[in-house]
């Protein structure tokens, strides 16, 4: 999409906004909205925030887990249409225009825009990282992740203020354009997906069977295994590696700017072997016996035991120093007659989700124990048969792996994209009063983009209900 800049423009006066278009102006938010801050409403649904969707109502029904509440009458009105933001959290973009009449936290702030506002249109100008970062610097505390954003701070920034009419363009034009891209990475996920499950299948053939279709078979003693060749061996995790740990609690207090990998599962893929370097923490590291237990060795196969339970990695040979979080099990190998390879592939074949799935007696436990992880179900080839499988695992699914990362690039661009884009648009730097925009029903506003790091985006209200899950 090609747009053109408006006509004439003015020095706005805000560094975070530069030039704006010569008939907007610049009002502090106070002239925007007012404070609404009325309680005993509490028949009215709880609202949420998220940092992708903004303002919605909770589905208390389907919670992953069950959360306490304090008194309702204590919550605050939203009217439908009225700005919300989390004070704890506004420097985050957790900020959104309320759907429907609804109830936040004591700890959210709620506004009513004055006439010839659009809330629409501010909540994606809020959302902006020029924004959030001068959001920072109004906001109060002893330290940076506890700053509170006031509402006498919040009605003292400054606003660029379009005309009405054309915040309403602006909102319609942004809204459109996000169903757009959500339908775009929507389909691209569905590719990786389909991706990925042809790559399993190429896993799954190989590593319960073999290369040679004429290998006579055995019963393998596990039943939901079956049968398989006749010279291969069935062992426990335990008898495959040396040990079986995972690493300290609370050891993310740590975290630093620099120092050795922190590997947490977010660094584990679900579709392959490979660590993921595309979320890294490293460790100031603290002076503890813990950190020989917990580092990281060339060859280890890394296991998720909590969320994602059976993603996989196998540490490479130029990790350098790391260590694992509490979350991630660590298999040390200790015998020259198993490939690491062999034994990740194994983990991530269907042979290993399943007894993941069965270890957790059908959902009612958080996590995997050392225990469970042990007991894993191991196929042992011959070693030279075990290299050769993954050598043949690991070409047919090259050009699997290629066009999963394509796929992945374009979602990350497209994110780019549409963040550039809203930018642009909301300080003025495009002109988007022309283009004829189609009207968007309410429930695809509405409509949470998939993404991977999806349970991380809800922000916790600080005030007996906790999201954070």
């Amino acid at each position: 999409m090609i747009l053109d800049a408006y006509s004439k423009y003015k020095n706005s006066g805000l560094p975070w906004a530069g030039d704006i278009p010569e008939h907007w102006e610049t009002w502090r938010n106070g002239r925007l909205f007012a404070q609404r801050n009325e309680t005993g409403h509490g028949d009215l649904p709880i609202l949420e925030v998220s940092l992708r969707t903004g303002v919605r109502v909770r589905d208390m029904d389907n919670l992953k887990r069950k959360q306490m509440m304090s008194d309702r009458e204590k919550y605050k009105r939203a009217v439908r249409g009225d700005i919300a933001y989390n004070m704890m959290r506004m420097w985050q973009g957790a900020v959104g225009v309320a759907p429907v009449d609804g109830l936040v936290s004591p700890a959210y702030v709620v506004a009513r825009p004055f006439k010839d506002v659009d809330c629409r249109y501010y909540s994606y100008l809020f959302r902006t990282q020029a924004y959030m970062n001068e959001v920072d610097g109004y906001s109060r505390g002893i330290v940076k992740d506890r700053n509170r954003l006031y509402w006498q701070d919040f009605k003292r920034m400054p606003s660029v203020v379009p005309p009405i009419s054309e915040q309403k363009q602006i909102a319609k034009f942004l809204d459109c354009l996000g169903v757009k891209v959500r339908k775009f990475i929507h389909n691209k996920r569905r590719l990786i997906e389909l991706l990925q499950e042809q790559k399993q299948k190429i896993i799954n053939q190989v590593v319960t069977r073999g290369l040679d279709p004429n290998v006579r078979l055995k019963p393998s003693g596990v039943e939901w295994i079956g049968d398989i060749p006749e010279h291969w061996v069935v062992c426990r995790l335990r008898n495959a590696v040396s040990h079986v740990t995972s690493g300290s609690r609370g050891w993310s207090f740590y975290a630093s700017d620099k120092g050795p990998l922190f590997i947490r599962i977010a660094n584990l893929s679900r579709g392959s072997l490979d660590l993921k370097y595309d979320d890294v923490v490293r460790l100031n590291l603290p002076t503890t016996s813990e950190a020989k237990r917990t580092k990281v060795e060339p060859g280890d196969v890394l296991l998720s035991i909590t969320a994602y339970i059976g993603s996989v990695a196998v540490v490479p040979p130029t990790i350098g120093e790391a260590y694992v979080s509490q979350h991630v099990a660590r298999c040390a190998t200790n015998r020259n007659d198993i490939d690491s390879m062999w034994l990740g592939y194994a983990l991530l074949s269907e042979v290993g989700q399943m007894h993941g799935k069965l270890s957790l007696y059908g959902g009612t436990k958080d996590g995997l124990s050392l225990d469970d992880v042990k007991n894993y179900p191991i196929l042992l080839p011959p070693q030279d048969e075990q290299n050769a499988i993954v050598n043949h695992i690991e070409k047919g699914i090259a050009k699997i792996d290629q066009a999963i990362s394509r796929a992945e690039r374009e979602i990350e661009l497209m994110r780019e994209y549409r963040t550039r884009l809203i930018s642009d648009v909301v300080t003025g730097k495009v002109d988007v009063r022309g283009i004829q925009v189609p009207e968007v029903p309410e429930d695809e506003l509405m409509e949470p983009e998939e993404d991977d790091t999806a349970a991380d985006e809800l922000i916790p209200d600080e005030e007996g209900l906790d999201d954070s899950d």
